[in-house]
């Protein structure tokens, strides 16, 4: 990854929120819950080291050896999620209570005398409501993130879409394409999640499979064996792969070498004819939408005008992008009759999903304007906290319509 000013900026901020955090939580689940020393200390101590531990997540792997390193990115990416949830939970009862509080003293301003509170019975009341508001905020917790991490690592759904696509020849009507986005293998997404996954898209019988970016978060020498399961993918067309932003922090070129010996087509910036000389359709791949800005040359950024260069703009298309963002500015200009996109997650688990909803025009599932489509899939797999609530991870089956 290169580091730039606004990469330093966000590492420092999130490392901000990330302190505060660890900050209220000791607050809340240890200091307002018992005045024993021992107990207090223990709170500081185990606060101070998952925070230190989410805020080197990035340094610290590349500091150790492999398996060390394996190790502490799962405990982050875990505690991540589960953090993420308490801190809701605490805030949110907190919250309740301060209504409740505020609620009480105005009922008690208007009484005609003000009640005599013996200091004992409130501190020992006190302390029964931050015991009682830390066991719920636990019990909310284990239950959120549990079910969470079941969702993640359960067989993906498959959400079947049927598209009709302008120009297609009327030999290709029903044409099967089976889509992966955002699968991540990683530390927490190895060789036995891939396995699953191509059983599961063999059993669906598609005429091609796409993934659309972001398959890796890793070097080849640490993934290649997991990765290595798309060998096994089963398709009449085959398997076609463009890059996301993570396999830019991977080492994007030697991921689309390792991915050409696997026996999938990377497409870089181009395109191919998909089925018969009599009935085809273009299959355009671009790479990354943010590679440009993130300093990475033409040739290796996104560039649809390159991709679709000596086309027939008449003939059925199909664009495989990454990120949803430029579909309208570029895609439906250049006469793309669908894209395939990921990025999103779909927020991957609550209440991100809100956030991306909000952020993201196009943040999962299928959308058109006039003739064209495009679909932006939550993603078969996951990034970071190994959590999937209230967005489910995908296996896309698209039908094209003649």
């Amino acid at each position: 990854m290169r580091f730039t000013l606004q990469s330093l900026i966000f590492f420092g901020t999130m490392s901000l929120v990330v302190v505060l955090g660890h900050v209220y939580l000791y607050r809340r689940l240890f200091r307002d819950t018992a005045k024993h020393p021992h107990w207090r200390r223990a709170g500081v101590v185990l606060m101070g080291l998952l925070a230190t531990l989410m805020t080197s997540w990035w340094f610290v792997p590349r500091l150790l050896p492999g398996e060390a390193a394996s190790v502490l990115s799962r405990l982050n990416w875990f505690w991540m999620g589960v953090a993420t949830y308490l801190l809701l939970a605490v805030l949110s009862l907190g919250g309740l209570r301060g209504l409740t509080g505020w609620l009480k003293r105005g009922r008690a301003a208007e009484a005609p005398v003000d009640p005599v509170v013996d200091p004992v019975v409130d501190e020992a009341r006190r302390q029964f409501l931050a015991r009682t508001t830390a066991g719920v905020a636990l019990a909310a917790t284990g239950g959120m993130a549990g079910y969470g991490v079941w969702r993640a690592y359960h067989p993906p759904v498959v959400n079947e879409v049927a598209v009709k696509l302008p120009g297609l020849p009327k030999a290709l009507d029903g044409f099967r394409i089976i889509q992966l986005s955002d699968v991540h293998v990683g530390p927490l997404i190895q060789r036995r999640f891939m396995d699953a996954v191509v059983a599961q898209c063999n059993d669906l019988k598609g005429d091609l499979v796409c993934i659309t970016g972001d398959l890796v978060d890793g070097r080849v020498a640490q993934l290649g064996h997991g990765v290595g399961a798309l060998s096994n993918l089963r398709s009449r067309h085959g398997t076609y792969f463009v890059t996301g932003n993570h396999e830019y922090y991977s080492g994007d070129e030697e991921w689309a070498e390792a991915l050409t010996r696997m026996g999938v087509t990377v497409l870089r910036n181009r395109h191919v004819r998909i089925g018969e000389p009599g009935a085809s359709f273009d299959l355009v791949g671009v790479d990354d939408w943010g590679a440009h800005r993130s300093g990475y040359p033409r040739e290796r950024s996104y560039d649809l005008a390159a991709a679709t260069a000596g086309r027939d703009p008449s003939r059925a298309s199909v664009l495989l992008a990454h990120q949803p963002a430029g579909w309208r500015e570029h895609a439906l200009k250049a006469g793309m009759g669908l894209q395939l996109s990921g990025h999103t997650h779909g927020g991957q688990f609550f209440p991100f999903n809100l956030v991306v909803s909000a952020i993201w025009e196009h943040d999962a599932g299928l959308f058109r304007e006039g003739d064209s489509h495009i679909y932006v899939s939550r993603g078969t797999g996951f990034w970071g906290p190994p959590l999937r609530v209230a967005a489910p991870p995908e296996i896309v089956k698209v039908t094209l319509l003649a």
